[in-house]
């Protein structure tokens, strides 16, 4: 009867679009599944890169591992979106787990650094649709009151990833062996059994109604975004390395130039084929949530990426423990999108936290420019309650500004549309700001040498006879005979391990020089958010909608 009563049901919602709490809570577990195996996938391969790089004698090559995931995951997004408003959210998904896993048993199989980068491509293409795909089928089961109740059970996942992911690469990555295998290599095999774990529960639970559309694939479109995207994404990546203003990253910036104008050009063509159509600009909420977006990620990740490097190159952290060091902001996260999905809901207003969300992360990155090379933790943590307060309210209600400003029938491209724009932004803002970090050592370390505290620490140190006859400090002290500092100053850039047993007082200068040009981040990221407090004041907010997009497409096949 049981059995009976639930095909009813199913049926029931196929025509309505209305689903019960128990199904809406089932289709939750199997999108949840697939955004946790992606959220831990980054977080594990970051703590274990070192390690991976070294065995495969390829460390000067790391960096084209992460662009090969990044390229593909971000140009992913958005055809995603697209083919999953064409054939269905369900089958879209299921095909993004299966590249995944894929590509997860090919990175675990690479013999060289080349080969990893191409099966990180692989599994960035399955990405790609995880995040994106689960944010939509919630807004096709889900009014757009009622969806940011549930969206803080997807930052959850994202809040247990972010711790677990660190402690799991750093386990993998530190033994020799598990199974007869290496152990770096598990950091991608684990990906097979929680891989398949989500597939499964994915075809079991994730049963979304789908009304088939007839549509032209816009293949000029997803041609033209890659020219567009990808070689501003290497430049982003790579542009510290070659040089800013080099004829090769010259290159990049003329080659993406031309691709954004092609593609312009080409979703003109595609009209309401387009792969992003740009009529969704015609919407003033769309447009100002996605500039928004860009913004938001501009200052949000490049902020995020400075505090770990401080954790640990100045606080003295692991990789491990710098990960249970960011809790404060994971809590801060969890607890805003919660409070503020259960008043939208009960509310329907949304812009408040527009408004509020930039000023606290503003707040959180003006509170750390008084960040030093002798701040105790728990006064770090304060900031990253902060951020951590902003970005809970931030996330979700760009996302619900996007999704309500468009008709039902368009949501998966406008959800993928705002997830593209902030990843772009996130990735300048990467670029942007840890090149700032880096610049800035060559005037903040020398500026530290001066002070008259570090001089005198080191006037001690240097008439010590056990730090003279320490190997480990061999290096500092024959620079420091030479008079030239430069070398070792520039050796933060590639590698900080000689700062861990240096002696204290010799490692202080560099210290004080890292959180100084830390500091400039964090004043630089508030001016950028800053700019987007104006923008959200001055965004309009409609009222929510009460319907799902799947119950307003049932409607609409009715008539």
């Amino acid at each position: 009867m049981a059995r009976a009563e639930r095909k009813a049901a199913a049926a029931e919602s196929a025509k309505t679009g209305v689903m019960t709490h128990r199904q809406i809570l089932l289709v939750l577990a199997g999108l949840m599944s697939g955004m946790f195996l992606s959220a831990l996938d980054q977080s594990v391969v970051g703590a274990a890169m070192r390690t991976i790089a070294d065995d495969l004698k390829g460390l000067e090559l790391q960096a084209w591992v992460t662009t090969a995931y990044l390229i593909t995951s971000t140009i992913s997004t958005p055809i995603y979106g697209k083919l999953g408003d064409i054939f269905g959210r369900r089958r879209l998904f299921i095909v993004a787990i299966t590249i995944f896993i894929v590509g997860s048993l090919l990175c675990g199989t690479a013999v060289d650094m080349f080969q990893l980068a191409a099966w990180r491509a692989v599994q960035g293409i399955g990405a790609g649709g995880l995040f994106t795909l689960a944010i939509t089928v919630l807004a096709d089961i889900l009014p757009p009151r009622e969806r940011a109740r549930y969206q803080g059970m997807f930052l959850a996942v994202f809040g247990t990833s972010s711790v677990l992911g660190p402690i799991i690469g750093g386990l993998f990555a530190g033994v020799d062996q598990v199974l007869w295998v290496d152990g770096w290599r598990w950091v991608f095999l684990i990906n097979l059994p929680i891989g398949l774990a989500a597939l499964a529960m994915v075809v079991a639970f994730l049963h979304v109604p789908h009304t088939p559309k007839k549509h032209r694939i816009d293949w000029w479109g997803a041609a033209t975004i890659v020219m567009a995207v990808v070689p501003l994404l290497l430049v982003a990546e790579n542009g510290r390395d070659w040089g800013w203003g080099s004829a090769l990253s010259f290159g990049m910036y003329i080659t993406g130039a031309v691709g954004i104008v092609a593609f312009i050009f080409a979703e003109r063509a595609a009209k309401h084929e387009a792969l992003l159509p740009l009529s969704l600009f015609k919407s003033r909420t769309f447009s100002m949530a996605t500039v928004l977006g860009v913004i938001i990620g501009i200052g949000m990740f490049g902020g995020m990426m400075t505090l770990p490097l401080l954790l640990q190159i100045v606080m003295g952290a692991t990789p491990t423990e710098a990960g249970f060091m960011m809790l404060p902001m994971v809590g801060g996260m969890m607890t805003a999108t919660i409070v503020s999905g259960q008043v939208t809901s009960r509310t329907g207003k949304y812009k408040p936290f527009m408004v509020i969300g930039p000023i606290l992360l503003a707040l959180g990155y003006l509170y750390l420019t008084g960040f030093n090379a002798d701040t105790e933790y728990w006064q770090a943590s304060i900031g990253m309650i902060l951020i951590g307060l902003g970005l809970g309210q931030l996330m979700q209600t760009l996302t619900l500004a996007a999704q309500n400003s468009v008709p039902a029938s368009e949501v998966g491209v406008a959800t993928s549309s705002a997830t593209f724009f902030r990843q772009m932004g996130g990735t300048l803002g990467v670029a942007v700001f840890i090149s700032i970090l880096f610049n800035q050592l060559a005037d903040t370390i020398p500026a530290a040498f001066k002070r008259t505290d570090v001089q005198a620490g080191l006037k001690d140190a240097l008439t010590d006879p056990a730090v003279i006859a320490d190997p480990n400090n061999a290096e500092f002290l024959a620079s420091i005979k030479s008079g030239n500092m430069t070398g070792l100053a520039d050796k933060l850039n590639t590698d900080s391990s000689f700062l861990n047993n240096l002696d204290p007082r010799l490692a202080r200068p560099f210290l004080i020089g890292f959180a100084d040009a830390g500091v400039t981040v964090f004043a630089s990221a508030a001016v950028v958010v800053a700019v987007a407090i104006v923008i959200a004041i001055f965004t309009k907010a409609p009222a929510l909608r009460n319907k799902s997009a799947v119950q307003e497409a049932a409607e609409a096949a009715a008539h």
